[in-house]
């Protein structure tokens, strides 16, 4: 078995951001974070001690990704979602969340714990294909619609 120290030490080496809230109460209050997350977000273990991790998303509630993790903290579930979340200097970042609850010994709900990682490349990076994807439909349309004008079936 894995000693107290050495989970520590795990965790604190880890270059995800780990979280830990409180299953009981409305919030469901943050009670500890790693240096991962520190680095990640700008926030310490003292900004935001005690407070609902709902604090990331600032005013940019309005996330479908947010619904499924509202669903999987009422049911005690578990989940993994992208979202948009935002460091303590505004500056906004792409998170992937993966949300998993805590039972203790009598299979009761006690915690839940969020491992994030920043996601932001490889966010942006799909949007650029996307577009660009985009751009290359449109150009096919053009040309065919050249094509079916000028009376020419091929370049």
């Amino acid at each position: 078995m894995i000693n107290a120290k050495l989970m520590q030490m795990v965790v604190n080496a880890s270059n995800d951001g780990i979280v830990v809230a409180e299953r009981e109460g409305q919030d469901k209050p943050l009670i500890y974070v790693n240096p991962a997350f520190e680095r990640l977000t700008g926030y310490t273990l003292d900004d935001i001690l005690y407070q609902d991790c709902r604090f990331l998303q600032s005013g940019d509630r309005d996330q479908p990704a947010l619904m499924a993790i509202r669903e999987a903290l009422d049911s005690g579930g578990t989940c993994r979602e992208i979202l948009r979340n935002y460091r303590k200097d505004g500056t906004p970042f792409w998170n992937e969340l993966s949300l998993s609850t805590v039972y203790n010994a009598v299979d009761k709900q006690t915690y839940f714990v969020g491992v994030q990682k920043d996601v932001t490349t490889q966010v942006k990076a799909q949007q650029r294909v996307t577009q660009l994807e985009a751009q290359v439909a449109e150009l096919k349309e053009q040309l065919a619609t050249l094509r079916a004008t000028s009376g020419v079936n091929k370049l």
